[in-house]
Order: C-alpha cells, then structure tokens, then sequence
C-alpha cells in the first residue's frame, strides 16, 4: 500500500513536473508593485484612501483657497500702485511727489521710487512663473493701462514692480508679506504632521496584529523541521487563535500518530526475535544438512530484515534536536566507514551548528555511505554551505538508478532488480530511513546522476 507520505510526494512531484512544463509563471505589473506581507499590505489598506484624501484635500485647498487669497491679495496691491501712479500724475514737481512717496511708504508700506527720464526695454518681460505672477499680472492690467514688469525673483523678501510712465519708470518695492497666506502653509502642516502621527499609530497596532502570525509561521516552520515547539500558545485575533489551536491540535495527533506507529513496528519487530531465536536453537542441534543449511540462511535473512524494522522504528523515535557540528558528525561517519574497509574521498567546508537529532543523522549518513560503497568501488562525499541550506552530495561509480525508479526506491521494503545486484542488498529500507530522518528536520533529499554514471545523492537540511 502507498502511503500518505508517498501520495503526498508523487502529488507534489508531479505539480513541480507540470510547472517546469509549463514554465515559471511571470507575475503581472500590478502583483510585482504591490507588497509581499501582510503588514505592508495592511499599511497600504490604511495609507492609501489617508493619501489619496490628503492629495484631493491639498489641491482643492490650494486651487479654491490659496488661488482666491491670492488674487485678492494682489487685487489690493494693484489697487494701491494705481492710487500712487494717480497721485504721481497729477501734480508733477518734485515736492508733491516726494509728499506722495511718503505717504506710500508709511501708509501703504510701498517703497516707491521715479527714475525720470529712464524706459523699460521693449523686451523686458517678468522673470519667474507661478500662480502670485499670474494673478498680480492679471491685477495690474486690469488697474491701469501702462506697461510694467514684475520681478518675483531677484529680491529675496521684496517683489519689484517697475511701471512705465510717461516721464520715467515707477519702482516699487513692497514686502512679500502682502502677497502670501501663512494658512496654506499652516493647513498643509496641520495634515501632514496628523496624519505622520496616524500613520505611527497604525503601524503600532498592525504589527500587534501581524506578530502572532508571525509566530505562528515560525512554529509550524519549526515543526515541519522536527524542532520541538516549546512556549507557543494562541494569542491575537480571534481568526488568529482559532488557527494556532488548530495547529497545536494537529501537531498533537500527528506525534501520538507518529508515535503510535514507532511503538507498534517496534513491538512487533521485538516480539520476532524470541521464535526466531528458538528457531536457531532447534536447527543448531539438528545434524548438517543441506536442508538445515537453508533454513539457517532463512533466519539469519529475517533477523536482518526485523534489524532493519527496529532501525525503522528507531528513525521516527523521540530523540530531541540537539546542537550538532553536523560537519565533524559526517567525519565520523566517513571515518567508521573507511575502517570498514570502504574507500571514501571526503571534502567539507567549516563547520556548521544545525539542531539535529544525531543518532538518527548518524543512522542517515550511515545508510547513504552503505549503499553507496555496496553498488560502488568509490564514493566520493562533498559538504558545505548553499544558499540557506547545508548541502551533502554522496556520489559513487556504480550502475545508478534509471530515472524512472528513483521515486520507487524510496518505499519501503522496495528493492531493485539485479541491476543493483540483489543478493548484496539490504531489507529495502536504507534510503527509506535516510530520507524520513532528513524529512523530519524539514530537509530534502532527491537522486540524480552522478558525473560519472552512478548515483549521486543530495541532501539539503535548512539552516
């Protein structure tokens, strides 16, 4: 029968088979602009109308507000320039218009003065661009009729207005105080420094809310890598606690499954080796035979096969993850492999500190080494950091596997044909142990060619 596991994996296998087929999907426009996490998407939810009303805001208060004060602003001063111009003309000695450019300055705060004599280039034109041009441009035509030019730009808190007259050229210099509104400035402050505060208390809360999914991921991370979750409890929304108790749920029926499993294969292996043991007592008094012989080969190929039960069995155990230099854990290996009489080049980087279950890591190490050496004169074993991962390729120089039995090998109690010459073989559970231990520390391990024909095995543990 195949297991839910195997199902599982065939499933995914054939998901990632019809992907590479199809090709990797290119998001559209819109999906690569938008965020990735929830916080930043929540952000974007709250920021966005806050945004867009302050933008409608803005330019509805500087098109309708700020525009009117500024034409009536520069409505009054084309009216006061027109007042002086008029006074200017109607009594021209200098006494009279002194009088007038007094009564300017200390009235109408106008620094007015006549350059007699003197015109305005017939290409001058008002330096700068802006709604106050515009609307003291609009203002002063419509006041009087003579030619000028208004200067926004040279004087740092004055504009300058020069009106051609017919005896000369009016300067003005008024203070840009009468032209500018304090509340646009005011306004756009009062919005931006509330909404700053908004934002800040936004993302307070938002991050209240999206760190107990946060946690929740890291445990079923941790869980999913056989790490022991310790300290987790549901905390959050209401959605939230519904699903870490849902997940504590699963995670207790899936180690009483697991479990219940390890202690049934275990027992039933146990309670095999008594009548094989009575078996071997009986046959050892009988006298030799080729027939006595038989029977002794039958029982010593089922202690192997209960052996590898309990080897089974002891890969789903209850050891906890520990801190393992997983790099000095494989020396050993490759070490007690080589006393064995196998030949192994070995060639790994520093060591890394994964939490590993060692036995288990051991047995899995072990298992990949043996068959390796079993179908190959030489084994080569290369580890090191890839990515976020830590990556241990075994590859030998033997027949390999066809790549269309590589998913079967991995079931248990399967076996190959004499391809992989059978009567040197095992039980049928060495790769199957191997990958249940990496499985159960969340990694991967899959099969490939080798470069020189035989197999090569990967194994991929995360960091």
């Amino acid at each position: 029968m195949t297991s839910q596991a195997d199902v599982a994996d065939q499933t995914l296998a054939g998901e990632r088979t019809t992907a590479k087929a199809a090709g990797p999907a290119k998001p559209s426009a819109f999906k690569r602009l938008i965020p990735r996490t929830l916080l930043s998407r929540s952000l974007l939810i709250i920021v966005s109308p806050l945004v867009l009303l302050q933008v409608v805001s803005t330019w509805i208060f500087y098109d309708r507000h700020y525009d009117t004060i500024t034409k009536r602003l520069s409505q009054g001063l084309a009216g006061d320039i027109a007042v002086v111009i008029e006074l200017v003309n109607r009594d021209s000695s200098d006494v009279q218009r002194a009088q007038v450019f007094r009564l300017a300055r200390r009235s109408l705060a106008l620094d007015v003065t006549l350059e007699k004599g003197t015109f305005l280039p017939g290409d001058a034109k008002s330096p700068g661009y802006g709604i106050l041009n515009r609307k003291l441009n609009k203002a002063l035509e419509e006041r009087f009729g003579y030619p000028f030019v208004i200067d926004t730009r040279s004087l740092e808190e004055q504009v300058k207005i020069d009106v051609q007259l017919p005896d000369g050229v009016l300067a003005v210099l008024v203070s840009r105080k009468r032209l500018f509104s304090s509340t646009t400035y005011i306004f756009i402050m009062w919005m931006v420094g509330t909404s700053i505060i908004l934002f800040g208390v936004a993302v307070f809360f938002m991050r209240k809310q999206v760190t107990p999914i946060q946690r929740l991921a890291q445990a079923a991370e941790s869980f999913g890598k056989g790490r022991d979750v310790e300290g987790f409890k549901p905390e959050g929304a209401l959605e939230v606690r519904q699903a870490s108790t849902a997940f504590l749920q699963m995670r207790s029926r899936i180690k009483r499954q697991v479990q219940q499993r390890t202690d049934m294969l275990s027992g039933v292996s146990h309670d095999l080796r008594t009548p094989l043991t009575r078996m071997k007592l009986q046959l050892a008094m009988f006298e030799a035979s080729g027939d006595v012989e038989d029977l002794k080969s039958d029982i010593t190929e089922m202690e192997r096969m209960v052996e590898g039960y309990l080897a089974f069995a002891r890969g789903e155990g209850t050891e906890q993850p520990k801190p393992t230099e997983i790099m000095t854990l494989l020396r050993d290996v490759v070490a007690q492999t080589r006393r064995e009489g196998g030949v192994i080049d070995l060639h790994t980087e520093e060591d890394i500190i994964l939490p590993l279950r060692q036995e288990a890591t051991r047995r899995c190490f072990t298992n990949l080494l043996a068959n390796a050496q079993r179908y190959g004169e030489h084994v080569s074993v290369r580890a090191g950091q890839r990515n976020h991962a830590v990556e241990i390729t075994v590859d030998d120089d033997g027949p390999g596997i066809p790549a269309g039995r590589r998913k079967d090998v991995f079931k248990p109690f399967f076996r190959l044909d004499q391809s992989r010459n059978q009567e040197t073989g095992g039980v049928g559970l060495g790769l199957t142990i191997a990958r249940d231990v990496v499985h159960s520390h969340g990694g991967e391990l899959r099969l490939d060619a080798a470069p020189g024909g035989g197999l090569r095995v990967i194994v991929r543990l995360p960091l």
